[in-house]
């Protein structure tokens, strides 16, 4: 529900006052999601921690994740959360994550539907799980685990601080802050990486800002 004011106008987006990293960080903290990935990035490291088998194995599965990420990324928010319903047999299939992420483009500044819903979080862990059984050691496993759980969390922050009015301070965090503001409010068929723009690079959807023409559905995400 919107808030509004004691005169029945409607209070400002939540973005507009979330101008500093304090500010953005105890409105992040206010959302579950964030909450959900602390506990699980706090859980698995801990494991791997009382663990305690280091061995070269958990730098690969920690290495391959890192490099898998940009793509991974890429795929997901092409193929799922800019999937458009599809009819199947006389019903519409359109998935939650779709749906919100739709609403999420119908209006960027609002700070509450941002996050991952916890049907994506508990799609992720089942598909952390399946890799896990393909992994030979407990060793490999958490940390595949932990480093699932902490990128998550960093995808969390960076798109939600980069939905806020604080100001990009570093030129890492102001490319990905253009981009992906670009993604929204230019044209939703490019500039798909959030923590990352490799994947963008390698794949050809990083172009140029005037080499791409204004859309006029980044808010419908109906073209």
């Amino acid at each position: 529900m919107t808030a509004t004011t004691q005169a029945g106008q409607s209070a400002p987006p939540p973005t507009t006052q979330v101008r500093t990293l304090a500010e953005a960080r105890r409105t992040f903290l206010r959302h579950s999601s964030p909450w959900f990935l602390l506990v699980a990035s706090t859980t698995y490291v801990t494991a791997l921690v009382v663990h305690g088998h280091w061995a070269w194995s958990q730098l690969v599965v920690v290495a391959a994740l890192v490099a898998a990420q940009p793509f991974v990324e890429w795929l997901i928010h092409v193929y799922v959360l800019h999937a458009k319903p599809m009819r199947v047999a006389g019903r519409t299939l359109d998935s939650r994550q779709a749906r919100k992420h739709r609403a999420h483009h119908a209006d960027p500044r609002n700070l509450d539907i941002l996050f991952i819903p916890m049907s994506g979080h508990v799609a992720g862990t089942l598909v952390g799980i399946g890799i896990c059984v393909l992994l030979p050691t407990w060793s490999m496993r958490l940390a595949l685990l932990a480093t699932m759980a902490l990128q998550s969390l960093v995808y969390e922050w960076i798109h939600f601080l980069v939905h806020t009015d604080y100001k990009p301070r570093t030129r890492a965090y102001r490319r990905l802050y253009v981009g992906h503001r670009l993604h929204h409010y230019r044209n939703e068929n490019y500039w798909y990486g959030v923590t990352r723009r490799f994947g963008d690079s390698v794949l050809r959807t990083n172009p140029a800002k005037a080499d791409v023409p204004l859309s006029p559905t980044c808010l419908s995400l109906a073209g």
